[in-house]
């Protein structure tokens, strides 16, 4: 195993040899297909998470499913192929039109059993419909709206399908050492992820709220690797631990984001 993750880094470093310009390392925000956002992954010593979320990764649907797409690459990082439960099929990949000369076999079907950005929302305790701006109430005659997810809802998502949650809300007096070592700790565990729950606009990128797992952490640089769920608004990029940090102690909608860790609860049988 090591030395096929050497040799994908060393491919992906031969890819990129070419680029036409390199960032300075004092710069806070860099995107990780520069030639220096490669060498930090190449020689981060806290990249186990990169590898399983690369191969699971999807970009996100819509613009509000940053959440379930987070959701759903680590759902898929922790059980495809390995799930101690049945998986759900992605079924709204195919249309009925799809379906028409495919095998009518007994026991055959075209779908792989692997979550998707519209099944895990079948047991999410926030309904599909609410994340897309459903009201659900009114104030003063007009309709309440709670568009997207927030950090509290992604957590209940991640327990409603029987995942281990640890949900760090960074308050504005948050001690960023102990967070830090929190989400380090987590990077070199093969068994969690860390997702993050930020405000774009620190970053100097389009302004929102988002959602995204983390896939590696370089400490020379002091720098976590954002894996955006987004590749329309951004790339994925490394970005300094204390503005990722002022990214997430910002408020949204009844208090401050932060991040998650998230592990398998199930035991196997």
């Amino acid at each position: 195993m090591f030395m096929f993750r050497r040799f994908v880094i060393i491919g992906i470093i031969a890819l990129t040899g070419c680029a036409t310009h390199t960032v300075s390392s004092q710069q806070q925000v860099i995107s990780w297909n520069t030639s220096e956002g490669v060498q930090r992954l190449s020689s981060s010593k806290h990249n186990v998470d990169f590898f399983k979320l690369a191969n699971h990764f999807e970009s996100q649907s819509n613009k509000l499913f940053c959440g379930p797409t987070s959701a759903t690459i680590v759902l898929n990082a922790l059980r495809l192929r390995q799930s101690p439960i049945e998986l759900p099929k992605g079924l709204a990949l195919l249309s009925q039109q799809d379906l028409t000369y495919l095998p009518k076999r007994e026991g055959w079907s075209p779908y792989y059993k692997r979550y998707t950005q519209d099944n895990i929302l079948d047991i999410s305790p926030k309904p599909r419909a609410v994340i897309l701006g459903q009201p659900i109430g009114k104030k003063e005659g007009k309709p309440i709206k709670d568009y997207g997810i927030q950090l509290h809802q992604l957590a209940s998502i991640f327990e409603a399908h029987r995942l281990k949650v640890e949900m760090h809300v960074v308050s504005n007096n948050a001690d960023d050492k102990s967070l830090k070592r929190i989400m380090v700790a987590s990077l070199a565990n093969a068994n969690d992820y860390l997702v993050v729950n930020y405000q774009r606009a620190v970053l100097k990128q389009p302004k929102g709220g988002h959602i995204s797992p983390i896939g590696a952490y370089h400490k020379p640089s002091d720098s976590f690797l954002i894996l955006d769920t987004a590749p329309n608004k951004a790339d994925w990029v490394w970005v300094t631990a204390d503005v990722l940090i002022k990214a997430m102690q910002t408020f949204d909608t009844i208090e401050n984001r932060g991040f998650l860790v998230v592990s398998e609860k199930i035991k196997p049988h």
